[in-house]
C-alpha cells in the first residue's frame, strides 16, 4: 500500500491522491479526460512528472490559482508592450 502524500491548502493539511485511479476520481468530471490523455501517452521517463502534474492539480490551491492568473495578466501586459 502506497504511503499517504499531504499537503497545505490555505493553512489547512490535506491529502493529495497518489494513484492513477485516485488522482481521476478527485478530479472534477470536465477534467478526466484530458487526464486519461495525459496518462496513457506518458512514456516511462515522463510518467513521474505527468502524474506529480495531476497529483497536484486534484487538489484545488486557491491562493495558488491566484498567483498563476496574475502572473498569466504580468505576462500578457508585458507582451502587449513590447
Amino acid at each position: 500500500m502506497s504511503e499517504s502524500l499531504k499537503t497545505f491548502v490555505g493553512g489547512a493539511e490535506v491529502e493529495v491522491p497518489n494513484s492513477i485511479p485516485a488522482i481521476r476520481a478527485a478530479l472534477p468530471e470536465d477534467r478526466r479526460e484530458e487526464f486519461d490523455h495525459a496518462i496513457n501517452e506518458a512514456g516511462v521517463h515522463e510518467i513521474q512528472a505527468v502524474m506529480r502534474h495531476w497529483m497536484l492539480e486534484s487538489v484545488p490551491d486557491p491562493e495558488a490559482e491566484q498567483i498563476l492568473e496574475r502572473l498569466a495578466q504580468d505576462e500578457a501586459e508585458r507582451r502587449s508592450v513590447a
